[in-house]
């Protein structure tokens, strides 16, 4: 069964109150999707381990459920007051 494209948020969004999560499901099929995410989390992270970060987020479904995610992560900036 695929997952939903909301679920992937939710998840990441679970792992990481502060970020801004776009999914994408990029061929319509519930099986492939790309995701964005920023978050002050990855401050100071790999890009690689930023990833590593957000396949955890997704609770071992990485594989299974979801087949494909394309990735894109970043820091989030700080608000300027």
């Amino acid at each position: 069964m695929a997952m939903a494209g909301p679920e992937i948020e939710r998840l990441i969004t679970e792992a990481f109150p502060d970020a801004q999560v776009v999914v994408v499901d990029l061929a319509g099929d519930g099986d492939h999707f790309a995701a964005r995410i920023a978050s002050k989390a990855f401050a100071g992270v790999s890009r690689v381990k930023q990833h590593q970060m957000v396949y955890e987020a997704l609770q071992g479904r990485m594989g299974g459920e979801l087949h494909a995610l394309a990735l894109q992560t970043s820091v989030l900036a700080s608000e300027v007051e």
